[in-house]
């Protein structure tokens, strides 16, 4: 996990929740921490960390994932065991 990563993740955990974090960086944070990512149809993307599994749809037409995706990517990180 690098300094990008880092960042994202203490974005995700940090009150009140922020709706300016790009998807992508969401996405890729996933997959630093080690995550399967399974492309669903459209826009619905799953990922499973430590038997972990969240299900979220990617923010269109704008890049910035919404404050409500963001709180369930920090209770899936909650879960899975992953703190800032």
């Amino acid at each position: 996990m690098n300094s990008r990563h880092r960042k994202t993740l203490e974005a995700i955990f940090s009150l009140p929740v922020p709706g300016n974090i790009e998807w992508r960086r969401i996405e890729a944070l996933f997959l630093a921490l080690g995550a399967e990512m399974i492309e669903g149809d459209g826009s619905r993307v799953s990922f499973i960390i430590h038997d972990e599994k969240a299900d979220f749809h990617r923010p269109h037409p704008g890049k910035e994932a919404k404050r409500y995706q963001v709180r369930h990517a920090m209770e899936f990180l909650s879960r899975a065991g992953v703190q800032p």
